[in-house]
Formats: structure tokens, sequence, C-alpha cells
């Protein structure tokens, strides 16, 4: 299928938008195989640096707009104002034949989404966001906003089936992505720490407030660690979107020394025999790539009050909503705390048979989760919508 122009003989342009660092590196194969399906399209709109390569000409980047919470929006407002106005000034001037939204509910369903439909242009959500876990409501405002959405979690199909609303499963990204071609062994080679030496992974978040509110907590945590297991390393995958230099000087207080690696979260988690991850895409990262974890989560005081008057999941982390149970601990709010993260982790690396069980527990959430491809699948559908 080739769409190399449109009808109007003009390059047909693709709105592209995505808030977070997962959202980015999903977006940017998507962008690749919309254009290995549909070759000539122009994209445009909101990514990182992974859509950027991808070839998205960007308006502004993630990292202005992917903030946490009611009062960490607040700071940013100039932002905001300043990126909504270029995004529907665009969609004036531009005139998309297609906006995509990736994720990111509350900026692309009531700012993206909306201005979309006003202007007559098609929709199509790729990655579900999680209504059903809170303000499961929004499932009004997106079948009246939303053309076509496609799911990446197999039981989102029978949750929109029963509010009236067909959506495509197109299995998860990330069995695409997560993977690495480093044994254990090899991966501590690779980055400079002891082959047998117990290991403990640090993923703090894409944000800068999560690192912010949860990277010192795990220091603490790895402090305690340390006095109960002589000479373990600590290892940090860093998120494009942080500054190494803040994430740094959160390190230097706690006087324990942790290997930062830019990016290659997956080749990280392979050197790891646990990680401690603030719940997100991490999560799933980690449990696809059989590594046990510890789950945590904060936000600040008025935003966690906010989110309890709409959120009351029984768990938050994407391997134990997937499995319907607990496989890893989760630690949020008050508990989120040093001793009490080091104590699950000790938990965990102290007792084989339980670090044996959540791995294999991890195995079967990998085999849930479908055939690679989803990205092919999901750039089929936006194709045939153009």
């Amino acid at each position: 299928m080739s769409v190399s122009e449109s009808h109007t003989g003009h390059t047909p342009k693709v709105l592209i938008v995505a808030g977070e660092a997962s959202g980015d590196l999903h977006g940017s194969f998507l962008v690749r195989e919309m254009l290995a399906l549909c070759p000539g399209l122009h994209f445009y709109g909101i990514g990182g640096s992974k859509m950027k390569e991808a070839g998205v000409h960007q308006l502004a980047d993630a990292a202005d707009i992917g903030v946490v919470g009611v009062t960490e929006v607040f700071a940013k407002l100039g932002a905001f104002l300043t990126i909504i106005a270029k995004i529907r000034k665009s969609m004036d001037q531009m005139k998309p034949n297609l906006v995509i939204l990736i994720d990111f509910p509350d900026f692309n369903l009531n700012i993206v989404a909306r201005a979309a439909k006003k202007r007559g242009i098609k929709v199509f959500y790729y990655i579900s966001p999680q209504v059903w876990a809170w303000r499961e409501g929004r499932v009004k405002q997106i079948k009246r906003l939303v053309d076509r959405m496609a799911v990446i979690l197999p039981f989102e199909v029978d949750f929109y089936a029963g509010h009236g609303f067909a959506v495509d499963y197109v299995g998860h990204p990330l069995r695409d992505t997560v993977k690495s071609e480093l044994a254990p062994a090899a991966a501590r080679r690779e980055f400079g720490l002891a082959e047998t030496t117990t290991t403990v992974g640090l993923l703090p978040g894409s944000r800068t407030a999560e690192i912010q509110k949860l990277l010192p907590e795990m220091m603490k945590a790895a402090e305690i660690i340390s006095r109960r297991i002589p000479e373990v390393h600590y290892i940090l995958p860093l998120a494009d979107t942080l500054n190494q230099g803040d994430v740094e000087r959160i390190i230097s207080a706690a006087k324990i020394p942790v290997r930062i690696v830019p990016g290659r979260t997956c080749d990280v988690l392979a050197a790891c025999d646990l990680a401690i991850v603030t719940s997100g895409t991490a999560t799933l990262e980690t449990g696809l790539m059989g590594v046990p974890m510890v789950i945590i989560y904060k936000l600040s005081l008025f935003s966690a009050i906010i989110g309890r008057l709409f959120i009351n999941p029984r768990h938050i982390g994407l391997v134990n909503i997937i499995a319907g149970r607990t496989v890893a601990p989760e630690l949020i709010q008050l508990d989120a705390t040093g001793a009490r993260i080091a104590a699950e982790a000790l938990a965990i690396l102290q007792n084989e048979s339980k670090k044996q069980a959540m791995i294999a527990d991890l195995a079967a959430i990998r085999e849930r989760l479908g055939e690679p491809g989803a990205a092919r699948r999901a750039a089929q559908i936006a194709c045939d919508m153009l």
C-alpha cells in the first residue's frame, strides 16, 4: 500500500503526540513501520529523541509536557499553554490528514483529540489510556473523540467492548524491543561489574519529578541492602528525558556508588539480580526481562489526595495488573520508604525459592502479551485510515 500523495496531490501529513519516554519509543517504531507501509508521509508533533530520529519534525520536546500530578502541571503551565497554541495553529496551517495519539491521556484527549475533532481530522489512538484503572468515565470521551484505537493489553478488548466501543488488539510493542544479547555475566563485564557479585538495578522513572521523590528513597534502601549483602553493586539506566547531573547529585548524597548508564535499559537489566522500579512501563520492561523487582511510587501530597478520589485499583504495577494478582511487591506513597524498599528487596535476594517463583510468574506474563509485531499491526491500521 502506498499513500505517497493524497487525493489532492499533496504529501499526506500526520500529527503524532507522545508525552513520555515510553511513548517516544513506541512512537518511533510506529513511524518507521508507517513509512515502510506508506512511503512519503510527513510526520510532525511532540516526542523525544527517538521520534525525532525516526523522522518526526518536533513542535516541542516531550520533556516539556511529561509531568506527573496536579501540582507538577501548575509548575509548567506557561510551557503547556505555549505548546497547546502551537498544536492548534499547526492543525489550521498544516491541515494534517491524521492525528495519532500515544497514551498520555489528559493532554492527548482534552487538548489534541478535542482540537482535531473540532476540525474534522481523524484520530487514531495507539496504546489506550488506563481507563480501566481510574476515571472509567473517560470511555465516553474516547468514544466521542477517537475514530479508532489500538490496545496492547489483552483484557482491554473486553473492557471496551463492555462499553460499546470496538478496539483493535495489536499485542504489546515491548515484545519487539525488550531483549538483550548479553547473558548476565557478559552484561556485568560490559558495565565493569564483578560477574559473581549481587547486582541491583535502580529505575527511578523518566520524569524529573519522579527521581526527586523516589531516587532518594532508593538510595536509602541501597545503604541498608549494602549493610546486609557485602559488595553489592548498583546500576541505573538513565532515561533520555533526564539530566544526568540531577541524578548524580541525588546519588552523591548517599555515599553509595552507582554505575549510571545512559539508555541501554535492557542490557542493564540483563546484569541485575533484582530491580527497584518506579511504577510505569519500566515495570513491564523489567518483567519481560525476567528480573525480580520491587515496585514503588509516590506523588506530591496534594496530587495523591486528588488521585484517591478517582483511583482505587488493586494494583499499580503493570506486571501485577496483567497477572491479576501480586507478583511483585508494591510500595506506594508513605510505604515507599528506604527501609520498606530494602526489606522487600532483601526478602527476594535472600530467598532463592521466592526469587525463582517470581521469575516463573514473569515468564508466564510474557507469554500472555502476544506475538511480536505490534507496531507493524498498528501502522497498518493507521495507513488504512489514510
